[in-house]
């Protein structure tokens, strides 16, 4: 396991506080995160605070047990893929979820440079959209 792979793993493996703090410290300053078209939170957010106000803190305040459960790691240079699903329950609608991700990172001078979202979207709107 190289460093990048270790940065990125200690961000999904311990608890919700514990990888907050180390996403926190991993990110860097013009550190990029592209939410996935189709999902609830999509775009491009830059620098940590935006990261965390436009993607974390939403997740944490309209998710009941929002989860990202990675099976599967990969490195390849300064590039860290992590493969998983996600799961929770939105609030507004008490519909549950669970869907396939991946996350491509990719990590420069030690920090998280950038990361794109790639998700079953689908699953995710399933469970904001109120039922019709």
């Amino acid at each position: 396991m190289g460093a990048n792979l270790d940065l990125i793993r200690a961000t999904y493996e311990g608890s919700s506080e514990d990888n907050g703090r180390n996403l926190l410290a991993a990110l860097a300053p013009d550190a990029t995160w592209t939410e996935a078209e189709g999902f609830p939170y999509a775009g491009t957010y830059v620098g940590p605070d935006a990261i965390v106000t436009g993607v974390f803190h939403r997740l944490g305040t309209e998710w009941i047990g929002y989860n990202a459960k990675v099976h599967t790691f990969m490195e390849d240079g300064d590039r860290v893929a992590a493969f998983g699903i996600y799961s929770g329950t939105y609030k507004a609608t008490g519909k549950s979820m669970m869907a396939h991700f991946a996350h491509l990172y990719e990590v420069r001078d030690g920090k998280i440079a950038s990361m794109v979202q790639y998700v079953d979207s689908h699953m995710v709107m399933q469970a904001t959209s109120p039922a019709e």
